[in-house]
């Protein structure tokens, strides 16, 4: 049996998220068959970390397991030639059978890409929130600041979220302006079910000046859903990397070998 891993890339826009339905219309399905068509076998595939409807990815990592033996390359084209437009294989690799996507994974990064402008942009309709009301970068910042290290996030956390704890560790948080768009970067551990949208929500209302940037470290401590901003939209949003040890020499891309960094 070998394990390979898996690079998956894909705009979430007409997607009901990773994880597998009844429908089948959700990522993880349509990888799923693709692999099944290329292989002729029924492959499961695990990922290491499961995005929500209409949230993108620039790097997604899977693994599954198969006694087949292809060439990486064969497993980065054969199964792109059954995938649709909006999701492809990256790149491919076999792994120690001891390596698993998710448990191996030492942290996750998101952005969250968001225009502000009194304006809606079509061009951008799917790919980044939009706020019309002019946001304040320098409030943000200082409300964010509240959020690093170990915490525990129910203030943030969705109701049907399944982690066994609200505990997280944020490593790092950096929000950035490039004229009409500010990019928001999270880099933890973990994540929570609407996390970070739940978050940007919070840091937007602060950027309104509707709320002090020491209102959310209030809501935060405070560990209550309601006290909170609704979960923002999920347009703007990409899980940008998967962090791994070096030792299983994964050929990873970058959001910025790829072009895709806003800024």
């Amino acid at each position: 049996m070998k394990r390979i891993a898996l690079g998956i890339q894909y705009d979430g826009s007409e997607w009901r998220g990773w994880q597998t339905q009844p429908d089948g219309h959700t990522v993880q399905d349509r990888l799923e068959t693709a692999i099944r068509t290329f292989t002729q076998n029924d492959i499961r595939t695990l990922c290491a970390g499961r995005t929500d409807a209409g949230v993108h990815a620039l790097e997604q990592v899977v693994h599954l397991d198969t006694t087949l033996t292809r060439t990486t390359t064969s497993w980065v084209r054969g199964v792109n030639a059954y995938l649709p437009r909006s999701i492809a294989v990256r790149w491919a690799k076999e792994v120690p059978s001891e390596f698993h996507a998710r448990n191996s994974a030492m942290a996750r990064v998101y952005r969250y890409v968001l225009y502000n402008h009194p304006i809606r942009s079509p061009l951008l309709r799917g790919r980044a929130g939009w706020v019309f009301r002019p946001l304040s970068l320098e409030l943000m910042r200082a409300a964010s600041q509240c959020l690093l290290g170990e915490q525990d996030f129910s203030a943030f956390r969705a109701a049907e979220c399944q982690s066994i704890t609200p505990i997280k560790t944020i490593q790092e948080i950096n929000i950035e302006q490039n004229g009409d768009l500010f990019v928001f970067t999270f880099c933890a551990n973990a994540f929570l079910h609407h996390m970070v949208r739940n978050i940007v929500g919070s840091l937007v209302v602060v950027g309104k000046g509707d709320q002090p940037p020491a209102w959310l470290e209030q809501v935060l401590q405070g560990r209550d859903r309601s006290r909170a901003a609704p979960t923002f939209m999920p347009d703007g949003l990409y899980l940008a990397k998967v962090i791994y040890d070096e030792k299983w020499v994964l050929p990873q891309e970058t959001s910025r070998a790829l072009g895709l960094t806003f800024p």
